[in-house]
This record gives structure tokens, C-alpha cells and sequence, in this order.
């Protein structure tokens, strides 16, 4: 018998995979570069150091800080093509909102509310359901904070948990080869450590010789500081095993503190909420006031430092929103059922047995009893092997076409690139940068592109020209002169396409509803 986890999982799993939900997954086609640049370590056994893909930056230091996803989502794609990687990352949004559902409920949360704030917190996250390392970033999240969590609690501190503190550094080495989103493992691994020093220092000034309850409580927060420190420490000098070792802190660093690259990059801003995800996660906003009203004095200032940064975060990026949303629900969710509890017992207690909440109590517990002994978790075992075989297969299964992941061309320009595709072009190609890593998925290594979203390569004063090229304003044309390109690949309406389609030098040589293509005039060409 499935447990309602269980059901999430494979719920999750057959809409990203078999339904439309599959090519808003390669929403983003960023996906592409990734792709080309681990089969291109398959093909060399080498991490790569310089750039391989771009005309107007090629050969120049780059880091590939992801390479460990890169690799995995290339053998996918060649094994079984894009249903591959689709079917990576459908597994793995399936088992992190599957598993928040489990957490959820062993802490204490009745099961329909659960269910309620996953379904929230799943619709808050849709807005980055794409196939890119950061969805990975989310289930390392999830394992960190169970782990602090497990450890901090005391009655599981002890031999049978001590040693989960350790999992940290391990899962870190991959982590740190993953995605760039390790730093929010060292922001909750940090406020667990100040809460345990925090607490040491407190009892160190208050506690008496003649209480053996605070006494051992002081020694117990004095192990967790002290383990968390040195399980920090270790993660710390785990982050250095990576390709690039101390070099990638430095370039992440400038990065992220680069203003520019921060206004101008669009996951990067804060959530607009006239949209439903955004909106969503309003709703899980004001879900969190009303859990602090409800818990009053009694949240630790370990759970209000994690919403504290679960709300900041999620309101200054829209990127953070999915990990917020889920740290939340996380948080507030016993919270919740706390409250809920209390108010039932206290309607039921005023009109006894006519109260018909009086026996959900009751319920709800039978409910958590039932899910918490569903462990065998067989189904979903079934269907990823099942979703595993028709995508090798193909998509295909007795003949019919199950999965058909592939890139919206109402969204890229497939039919453009289908048509430069076929033509003898050697020189690079200019398109918008949301559209390179397209580019780069079709056309390497024939032909390279000259500018994708990997804005952390490109810096600060490349996009500036590039913006201003695109925007086409006053010096619009410098770009062009700097970085030359044979042929440009347009939005159909965009301003630049419109200022191409009347310029001397360049040529319309294809046109759809999508995309516009032009080709340099050599002969009018200043």
C-alpha cells in the first residue's frame, strides 16, 4: 500500500515527465551548455578550465563549478536524450517535496495539513521547476537540515545519532561540485552552532551544582557546539576538493557581490507577486505570521532564525524561493497543528460529544500512525525503474510515445536554428544571451556562439556593451565591432531585430513567429 509520500512522489514524478510540464523543465536554456560541457569532459577525462564554447571569450579562464552535474545530465542526454535529463530532474523535485511530506508529519504535523503545505510550498517553487543544478541544491538542503535537526533534538542525541553530524562534510564534497547553493548549508549549519553556544554560554551563567537536569544539558550543548564547529570546519576544508580550490571561493565571491550582475540578472530580483508562484508564497508568508502568533513564546531561536533567513532570502531573490518555501513549511508546520489541535480540544471540551472535531483527534493521530508505518515505499521504487526503461526506450512504450521532452519552440528559436544548422556557416552566432545556451546545445562544436547566460564568465563590463546593444542605445553598434559575428539570431520583435532589419550590412535571411535571422552583407558591411 502506497503512503501518502509515496503518492506525491510518483504524482510529481508522472506530471514533470509525461505531460506538457516536461518542456516547461527545459524552460531554461541554460540546460544546453550544461549538457555539451559534460559530454565534452566524457570525451576528454579533464574538467574544463578554459572556455570551449564562446567566439568572443574563447580560451579564457572559466570556471565550471558545476562539472559534477554537467557530467551526469551529458551521459543522460546521450543515453537517452533530453527525457533523461527530464526524468534527473523529475526525481529528484519528486523526492524532496515526498520527503518534506514525511518530515513534515514524523514532527508532528497532522497528515491533510501537510499535504496542504507541501501542495503550497510546490506551487511557490513551480516558478524554478527547470533542469538545472539548483533543483539538486534543494535536496542537499533538505538532508542538511534534517541532520541538525535530528542532532539538535535531545532525545535523539546520543550513539544512535551522534554521527549523523558527520554526514555534513561528506555530503559537502559533492555538494560543493554540484552548485553554488552550498552556502545555505553553511548559513543553517551556523545558526545551529550559535544556538548550541548560545545556550552553553547561558546555562554556564546560571546553571547550579545542585540541578542535574541543567548540568546535563549544559554538557549536552557543549558537545553540539562542539561537534557542529568541527563538523563545520571540516565542511569548510571540504568546499577546497573541487577542481579549482581556493580560486572558486574567490570568483563566487566577486560574483555575488557584484551590484551589476545582481540588478541585471532576472532570477536574481525580488519576486514580483501579481504572478501565482509568487503569490503562492505570499500565502506561505502569511501562514508564518500566523504560526508565530499561534507559538507565541515558545519558538526556540533556532526555528526563528531559520524563518528569519527562509523570508529574507526569499524576499530579496526569487531564485531563493523554493528553498525558502521549503524551510518554512518545515518550521511552521508543528506549529500549525499545534494550534489546531488546541482549538479543536477546546471547541470539543465546550459541546462534548456533539463537537464532531472531538473524535478528528483522534483521526488525525490514526492517520499519522498509518503513514509512519508505510516504509517499504515499493511504488515509487516501480515507477522510476518503469520511467527508467521508457526512457531509454525512447519515450516509447508498446508503441506509444510517452515521453516526448524537448525545447518549447513557441520560446527558443528551433526553427531559426534548424535553418542555420543547415547552412555552411563557419563564423560564430549572436542571439540574445537567454538563448546561447540553446545555441550552444545545437550548434557545438561546429559553430560557437558569442555570449550565454553564464553572466559570471562574461563580467561586469561585457554585459554592459551587451545591454547596451541590445537595448540599442546611443553606442549600440560598438558591441558589434568588438565581438563580429556572421550571423544574428533575434526575437522577432525585439528592438535590435527592427534596427537590423534597416541597417546596411546585415540581411534578413529567415523569419518566423519566434525568431528573425540575419546574415552579415560583407559587401555593404562597413
Amino acid at each position: 500500500m502506497p503512503s501518502v509520500g509515496d503518492v506525491i512522489f510518483i504524482s510529481l514524478l508522472g506530471l514533470l515527465v509525461f505531460t506538457g510540464l516536461s518542456v516547461r523543465l527545459l524552460g531554461d536554456a541554460g540546460i544546453g551548455w550544461h549538457i555539451r560541457t559534460g559530454q565534452l569532459m566524457l570525451a576528454t577525462h579533464a574538467v574544463p578550465r578554459v572556455d570551449p564554447f564562446s567566439s568572443s571569450r574563447g580560451g579564457q579562464p572559466w570556471f565550471a563549478w558545476e562539472w559534477m552535474y554537467d557530467a551526469l545530465v551529458g551521459w543522460l542526454e546521450k543515453v537517452a536524450g533530453l527525457n533523461g535529463v527530464v526524468l534527473f530532474t523529475g526525481l529528484i523535485i519528486g523526492a524532496v517535496f515526498s520527503w518534506a511530506f514525511r518530515w513534515l508529519v514524523r514532527r508532528g504535523t497532522n497528515v491533510p495539513l501537510a499535504l496542504i503545505l507541501v501542495l503550497l510550498a510546490v506551487s511557490a517553487s513551480m516558478i524554478h521547476f527547470l533542469a538545472r543544478p539548483h533543483v539538486v541544491s534543494w535536496l542537499f538542503t533538505m538532508g542538511w537540515f534534517w541532520v541538525l535537526e535530528s542532532f539538535e533534538k535531545p532525545c535523539d542525541f546520543g550513539a544512535q545519532r551522534h554521527w549523523l553530524v558527520w554526514l555534513l562534510p561528506l555530503t559537502m564534497l559533492l555538494w560543493v561540485n554540484v552548485h553554488g547553493g552550498f552556502l545555505v548549508g553553511f548559513v543553517l549549519l551556523g545558526i545551529y552552532w550559535v544556538c548550541a553556544v548560545w545556550e552553553w554560554l547561558s546555562l554556564s551563567l546560571t546553571v547550579t551544582e545542585g540541578r542535574i537536569e541543567d548540568v546535563v544539558r549544559k554538557i549536552r550543548a557543549g558537545q553540539r557546539a562542539w561537534s557542529l564547529g568541527l563538523a563545520g570546519f571540516l565542511s569548510v576544508a571540504a568546499t577546497l576538493v573541487n577542481p579549482y580550490g581556493l580560486r572558486l571561493h574567490v570568483h563566487i565571491y566577486r560574483y555575488l557581490s557584484n551590484r551589476f550582475l545582481m540588478d541585471h540578472i532576472d532570477e536574481f530580483q525580488s519576486p514580483n507577486f501579481h504572478y501565482v508562484a509568487q503569490k503562492c508564497f505570499a500565502g506561505l508568508l502569511m501562514l508564518t505570521l500566523l504560526a508565530l502568533a499561534v507559538k507565541r513564546r515558545g519558538a526556540g531561536a533556532r526555528e526563528l532564525l531559520v524563518v528569519l533567513f527562509a523570508v529574507y532570502t526569499g524576499l530579496y531573490a526569487a531564485r531563493n524561493i523554493p528553498v525558502s518555501s521549503l524551510l518554512l513549511i518545515l518550521v511552521i508546520g508543528p506549529w500549525v497543528s499545534e494550534g489546531m489541535e488546541k482549538l479543536t480540544s477546546g471547541l470539543a471540551d465546550r459541546r462534548t460529544h456533539r463537537w464532531p472535531g472531538f473524535g478528528s483527534t483522534r483521526f488525525l493521530s490514526k492517520m499519522k500512525t498509518i503513514e509512519l508505518s508505510l516504509r517499504g515505499h515499493a511504488w515509487p521504487v516501480a515507477a522510476m525503474v518503469l520511467t527508467w526503461l521508457i526512457a531509454a526506450n525512447g519515450g516509447g512504450l508498446g508503441g506509444t510515445q510517452l515521453m516526448e521532452a524537448n525545447f518549447d519552440s513557441k520560446r527558443f528559436p528551433v526553427e531559426a536554428v534548424n535553418y542555420v544548422e543547415k547552412q555552411a556557416v563557419e563564423g560564430p552566432v549572436l542571439s540574445p544571451d537567454n538563448w546561447g545556451g540553446y545555441l550552444i546545445y545545437r550548434l557545438y562544436p561546429r559553430i560557437k556562439t558569442v555570449v550565454d547566460d553564464r553572466h559570471d564568465f562574461y563580467g561586469e563590463e561585457f554585459l554592459k556593451s551587451y545591454l547596451t546593444m541590445i537595448h540599442v542605445e546611443p553606442g549600440w553598434q560598438d558591441f558589434l565591432r568588438e565581438h563580429p559575428s556572421q550571423w544574428i539570431v533575434m526575437p522577432k520583435n525585439s528592438a535590435l531585430a527592427s534596427i537590423l532589419g534597416v541597417s546596411a550590412g546585415w540581411r534578413t535571411v529567415y523569419s518566423d513567429e519566434v525568431a528573425v535571422v540575419f546574415e552579415r552583407d560583407a559587401a555593404k558591411h562597413e
